[in-house]
């Protein structure tokens, strides 16, 4: 049983319903509490074949129309706002025509070029507007934010991204799908084993082919300790942006302990080639083992220090508590995922309940309730503590695993596979889907951060424009994550 969330289907089984009937139902369902995972969309000839995957008790199911771009659809996300960024996305890939929508604008490129994005504005004699990027200083991949402030108060933030599309999607229809791994592993490089482990679980499954719960550990170590190195790299740059320099030099120290740990594993800090369909490259002997736990007893003993510190630190709550605040209703209505919406009270956590290693070696969701920048934190703080505590149970109940790889044999024919792995940002979904040959068809990815953007945007508001840099750091989004 794989230890993440994977839905697989023959085509012909997909329901396929007329468009009007398929909004009808993701209506009723979005309305009783299900939540949409993704919604994507393809051309074939003249018509686009738009899928919507949506989750209810841990179940996911599969709705899917055909219809005529031109023709189109009345818009879902006036109910529902969560929909926007897919809605919009499809308006602008798929070129279908969505009736309704309240901010349909390009969600990655505008039709007249980049320079004439529509930018909302606002007018009055005290509203300015401040523009920041899309080249920002640093090596950080290009963005632009447009803040309208009254006074030092922003009243509206809009994000723009897109501005280095890499075409991502369509280089993985390229190749042998069996050898896309090294591709995958940079979609969002700070995310390398997430990505990867949910394209291998697609891959495995699509080639019938079944993980040893040995690899299974090997993995779930491998994204522990991914996400335990970015909370790190994230809290060090949370606390430099407040001038909590005693955390920034700790946490950053401490970062390359869990990062030196992961390459001591596979050979790289970000974990690349520990990953790949048929098994792993991680070696975990028995003295192996023995220097991992070696440095997860550093981390929980510096940490426990250093945390405290943070926490009760009157500069950190100062400047932390009461600051870009996002409700728990806000969240939901947004569609928020992972750590971002854990942190104002939402549970959902892909690892709490799932099966294989998970289920072996349980991982409880962590959830704040005050969705401010210190509840991120706290968050984070807290998410690292259980992901310590469970590296150490993998490695007694499973404490050795050797670099292998098996031929995971061919490809079936027309079939989709949805696969759901919990990143350190929130849920990486992977959709691929079969040809009659074998061959890919079409290969969807989403990371967390395409979700997420809005909300960091809804959170400023009310926030002095200063406020700015501690709020993008408490939800640590991805430009590169959303610009596939």
């Amino acid at each position: 049983m794989s230890s993440l969330a994977i839905h697989s289907a023959r085509l012909e089984d997909v329901a396929c319903l007329e468009p009007k009937e398929w909004v009808a139902e993701i209506h009723a369902r979005l309305t009783a509490c299900e939540r949409m995972v993704i919604l994507y969309g393809r051309t074939e000839g003249r018509l686009a074949v738009v899928t919507a995957v949506l989750a209810a008790r841990g179940e996911l199911t599969v709705l899917r129309t055909t219809m005529d771009p031109a023709r189109g659809y009345h818009a879902l996300t006036a109910d529902f706002p969560g929909m926007h960024c897919f809605e919009r996305e499809l308006h602008e890939q798929c070129g279908v025509r969505i009736t309704g929508h309240p901010w349909l604008k390009p969600i990655r490129f505008a039709s007249g070029g980049m320079n004439d994005y529509p930018f909302y504005e606002i007018e009055g004699k005290e509203v300015h507007e401040v523009a920041v990027g899309p080249i920002h200083a640093g090596v950080i991949e290009p963005g632009a934010f447009r803040f309208m402030c009254l006074g030092e108060h922003v009243h509206h933030l809009e994000i723009h991204l897109g501005y280095q599309h890499r075409g991502i999607e369509r280089r993985l229809l390229q190749g042998d799908p069996r050898s896309l791994a090294p591709l995958v592993e940079i979609i969002a490089g700070d995310t390398s084993i997430a990505h990867t482990w949910a394209h291998c679980a697609a891959i495995e499954s699509l080639a019938g082919f079944g993980i040893t719960m040995d690899h299974e550990a090997a993995r779930a170590i491998m994204l522990e300790l991914e996400r335990i190195g970015m909370h790190l790299s994230g809290l060090s740059g949370l606390a430099g942006d407040i001038g909590f320099l005693q955390g920034a030099a700790t946490y950053g120290r401490l970062r390359t302990t869990a990062i030196n740990t992961t390459m001591r594993l596979c050979g790289s800090r970000f974990g690349r080639g520990a990953l790949r369909p048929g098994g792993s490259g991680v070696r975990i002997g028995v003295g192996d083992a023995a220097r991992i736990m070696r440095s997860v007893a550093l981390l929980q003993t510096d940490l426990e220090i250093i945390n405290e510190c943070f926490l009760e630190s009157r500069t950190v709550q100062h400047r932390l508590r009461d600051s870009g605040v996002l409700k728990r209703e806000q969240a939901l209505e947004l569609g928020l995922v992972g750590m971002a919406a854990r942190a104002s009270g939402v549970s959902i956590d892909q690892r709490d309940g799932a099966g294989g290693i998970y289920d072996v070696i349980p991982i409880e969701c962590v959830i704040e309730d005050t969705g401010d920048c210190f509840a991120r934190a706290s968050l984070r703080i807290r998410e690292m503590d259980r992901s310590l505590a469970w590296i150490n149970d993998a490695l007694e109940g499973f404490p050795v695993s050797q670099p292998t790889r098996e031929n995971v044999g061919n490809l079936a024919a027309s079939r989709l596979v949805i696969t759901v792995a919990e990143g350190w940002r929130g849920e990486v979904v992977h959709v691929l889907e079969t040809s009659d040959h074998g061959n890919l068809l079409h290969y969807k990815v989403q990371d967390p951060s395409f979700r997420n953007w809005l909300g960091l945007a809804v959170a400023m508001r009310g926030n002095e424009i200063s406020d700015f840099p501690m709020c993008n750091k408490s939800f640590d989004l991805s430009y590169c994550g959303s610009d596939l």
